[in-house]
């Protein structure tokens, strides 16, 4: 059956399934999926009400492996920093993929209440609708949108405790923060713009980040301008955004897919509606369940402290897909280059 989960809300009844995001100004409850590669899926149910999160059988994936192992990635951060000292990009977020063949008989809808149950997120959200199974516990909030009033809230900076934080970690929001800022601006209206939060410390299971909050008001058009003037998001590629997005490109042998992509819900009877960042995201697809991470990477980035940024922001989530318990790393799964 399909349904989408969200903020407390279940939806099912499925109406509609669309790549036009001119929907989502139209009428009606949407799940949204935008993959990193920016191929578009709108879902619209008929009943949307509180509930709890639908159960389902789930069982532990088998081994994971990577896009790219260790050496692979510290390579690339020392490209990237290459490609920094020779001015183009600032910055760049370096990401891999993990993926594992998915048990028989394994339901979306268990992972994603074993996600809800065990690793909650502001953002979290489940979907299975033909052709697409996501279950994301992204703390990152891409776009809100309430009317004209529309909100982002990058991440950047992560450590095990706030002590890990470093100089480069604000650094990197600031830079980041600047991107998001000038994506808003595109479509806002002049001089609304504003940064309520910088830099602000939040807590999240097993880490903290550092997050800021980006604030305008839309001078016209609908989600379909909004999106295009923002995506991909600016915390998941880097500054400046279309000089990274070529780098990426070069750099990283699989698509992202949803992870780094956007994942939500819009209201479009009340012109409501929040996206994800999708990062702290799975995805089901030909019985091969896939997740992502990845770090942002500056000048200042020690190359094996990033490899091991993207095992601390994946371990805790493939504790709860596998069942294991905590304290093992992905090193000790044996997650290796295909």
């Amino acid at each position: 059956m399909s349904f989408a989960y969200a903020g407390g809300l279940l939806a099912t009844g499925l109406a509609d399934v669309t790549s036009d995001l001119g929907a989502l100004d139209s009428r009606g409850w949407w799940a949204v999926v935008v993959t990193y590669e920016g191929a578009v899926t709108c879902a619209r149910f008929e009943t949307v009400r509180p509930a709890p999160h639908p159960g389902g059988a789930w069982a532990g994936p088998g081994g994971w492996t990577s896009s790219l192992d260790e050496a692979a990635y510290v390579a690339g951060v020392e490209r990237i920093r290459g490609a920094i000292a020779d001015g183009v990009v600032y910055q760049a977020n370096l990401c891999r993929v993990l993926s594992a063949e998915l048990p028989v008989g394994a339901d979306i809808a268990g992972l994603g209440a074993r996600l809800a149950e065990r690793h909650p997120a502001p953002y979290a959200m489940t979907l299975r609708v033909p052709g697409l199974e996501v279950a994301s516990a992204s703390p990152e909030l891409y776009l809100r949108r309430d009317g004209r009033v529309v909100e982002s809230r990058p991440i950047k900076g992560t450590g095990r405790t706030a002590d890990d934080l470093l100089p480069k970690d604000r650094a990197e929001n600031v830079m980041i923060v600047d991107l998001v800022r000038n994506d808003l601006g595109r479509v806002a209206e002049t001089g609304s713009v504003s940064v309520p939060e910088l830099c602000a410390l939040e807590e999240h299971p097993g880490l903290v980040h550092l997050v800021s909050s980006v604030r305008a008001r839309l001078a016209g058009g609908g989600w379909p301008e909004l999106i295009a003037a923002t995506f991909p998001p600016g915390s998941v590629t880097g500054a400046p955004k279309s000089s990274a997005l070529s780098l990426l490109e070069e750099l990283e042998p699989v698509p992202r897919g949803p992870y780094c992509g956007a994942i939500g819900w819009v209201d479009a009877d009340s012109r409501r509606g929040a996206l994800a960042v999708g990062i702290r995201t799975f995805w089901a697809l030909d019985g091969v369940l896939r997740f992502g991470t990845g770090a942002g990477i500056t000048w200042g980035s020690d190359p094996h402290r990033e490899w091991r940024e993207t095992e601390l922001k994946a371990a805790r989530l493939l504790e709860v897909a596998s069942g294991d318990g905590a304290g093992q790393d992905l090193a000790e799964r044996g997650t290796a280059r295909p």
